[in-house]
């Protein structure tokens, strides 16, 4: 399947030196003042040739191995696809030169295109704590990892993906550090400003911006792929990388607005946007998906359930019509609906959905579920029957990926999903959104492109949320620059093979629509502040 390759072309050659050397350190500039730990242009010259002559190697310090370059091939039903892959890393480093992170990454290039007018696109998960296996090895990668029906013990076998992006763009996987194979070597307040939503951004822009510098990829086409925290993540990261323009974005099951995970259960649109995942989720018991069912339970949520909510719970008649007709849209026992006002919360309603066979459904797909570990219990101390089922195989997966078939081995266990991230939300999760950035953007830049995917059955991030979200800003244009699809499935809605098929198609024509004309190019800039 794979051959180690000898002679690596120079662009290559010289993303590795630079990999190795670990001595680029480029720009990242804050909204008001530069960033703590990034120097300017000028200063990173200077700073790099004192650094070179005062430590020679940099690389004692880096705890990962020197990058490794693979040629492959693998054959599908109408086509064969030729690539190189590199798993390796990227340093991030102080002014100074003392090292932060290393940035681990597998990047997969087509050797058979121009480079520079080939799309490349930045990929990563969210969590913040996950790495980019998910995405790599469930959606977009030459190599996918079956999840339809999976369970822990599963042998994690990895088969070509006819799915695989790899026909219209250049993959670049990047796991954020501390998670994958990545290393966090800040400590203190270092480490605070990395894990953190600025401190994130600006390092996964240096990042980018340092492979595109070693890889000679300047003129090439740029899009960034994000699924959750990652959707969020893309913006942000979008906004930092101020001398690269980006021509794209996809965001897979997203969080737009971290406010609308804050409210309260008193605010009526808490319950507004789980309304139409919990009919997704319930439908599929007797009927296949179709989005188009989805319009009616979309309407009465936005409607008059919406109303009879703002009524209050002291309006008998209003509490007796939306109880009536969210049992009807959830399945769930009339009377269990009843006392709770018509107000049905995520946790009841993964319990009490097929509680009578002693299952519990998922919030990343509530089509998903499991055992009950405390059926008769009041309340249950479970885990989730379908992230927690998908780590193992996951992990080993990607594990034999780096060993195996890419040729570049860690000792040192690989992080899926790092609870351990201490993020620093600063003055609280509920206070961010990438609302405006997405407004500021759209507006910004006419050929930006933006693709916003959701599972139905999703209660993880609701794509109902998404959807009332996107219909407050305007057309800048034409409507379809900014782009909703909702599929079957949940918030990893690629597992199921009509949705990645889906994705994909949806992916290509976002690409197709956002590619400049030839020889032209543009940079994302920050919008000029008008004093009021």
């Amino acid at each position: 399947m794979s051959s180690a390759q000898n002679a690596p072309p120079a662009g290559l050659r010289r993303l590795r030196r630079l990999a190795i050397g670990g001595v680029l350190v480029l720009t990242v500039l804050a909204a008001a003042a530069p960033s703590p730990w990034i120097a300017a242009p000028a200063a990173a010259q200077a700073a790099a040739k004192q650094r070179d002559a005062r430590e020679g190697d940099a690389r004692e310090a880096r705890v990962l191995p020197a990058d490794s370059t693979t040629e492959h091939a693998i054959e599908l039903a109408d086509r064969t696809l030729r690539f190189r892959a590199t798993a390796g890393s990227i340093p991030i480093r102080t002014l100074e030169g003392k090292l932060l992170a290393e940035v681990a990454y597998v990047a997969y290039l087509r050797a058979d295109v121009p480079a520079a007018t080939r799309p490349v696109t930045f990929a990563f998960n969210g969590g913040p704590g996950a790495a980019s296996a998910y995405l790599q090895l469930g959606a977009m990668g030459p190599w996918r990892l079956p999840l339809d029906k999976v369970t822990p013990a599963m042998t994690p076998s990895v088969v070509p993906n006819a799915e695989t992006w790899l026909d219209f763009t250049d993959l670049v996987f990047i796991d954020p550090a501390g998670t994958g194979y990545s290393r966090m070597h800040a400590s203190g307040d270092e480490r605070k400003r990395l894990w953190s939503v600025d401190g994130d951004a600006e390092a996964n822009a240096t990042f980018i911006r340092k492979w595109v510098e070693g890889a000679g990829r300047h003129l090439s086409p740029k899009y960034i792929a994000g699924e959750s925290y990652g959707g969020f993540r893309a913006l942000k990261v979008t906004r930092a990388l101020r001398g690269t323009g980006i021509n794209g974005l996809v965001l897979v099951s997203p969080v737009l607005d971290f406010g609308w995970r804050g409210h309260a259960s008193h605010a009526p649109l808490a319950w507004v946007t789980r309304l139409p995942s919990m009919h997704a989720a319930a439908r599929e018991a007797t009927a296949p998906f179709d989005r188009e069912a989805l319009r009616e339970v979309e309407r009465y949520a936005a409607g008059a359930y919406l109303i009879d909510l703002l009524r209050g719970p002291r309006d008998g008649e209003a509490v007796a019509r939306i109880s009536a007709r969210v049992a009807e849209l959830t399945g769930l026992d009339a009377a269990l609906v009843r006392r709770l006002g018509g107000r049905v919360d995520t946790s009841t309603f993964l319990r009490e959905l097929r509680r009578d066979r002693g299952l519990v459904a998922s919030a990343y797909d509530a089509t998903v579920s499991g055992f009950d570990p405390e059926p008769h219990a009041a309340s249950s101390r479970r885990g989730d029957p379908m992230l927690n089922a998908m780590s193992r195989p996951l992990s080993s997966a990607m594990v034999d990926l780096y060993q195996g078939v890419l040729q570049w081995r860690v000792e040192a266990p690989y992080r899926l999903l790092n609870r351990e991230v201490e993020w620093d939300w600063g003055r609280g999760r509920t206070t961010h959104h990438i609302v405006d950035d997405l407004r500021d953007m759209l507006a910004l830049d006419p050929n930006l492109r933006v693709l916003v995917t959701h599972g139905a059955s999703d209660l993880v991030t609701p794509y109902f949320e998404s959807q009332l979200i996107i219909d407050q800003l305007p057309a800048y244009g034409a409507a379809e620059r900014l782009r909703l699809a909702v599929y079957g499935g949940g918030h990893m809605f690629y597992s199921r093979d009509t949705s990645r098929r889906s994705l994909r198609e949806d992916a290509e024509r976002l690409y197709g629509a956002a590619a400049p004309a030839a020889g032209e190019q543009r940079t994302m800039r920050e919008p000029e502040r008008v004093a009021r």
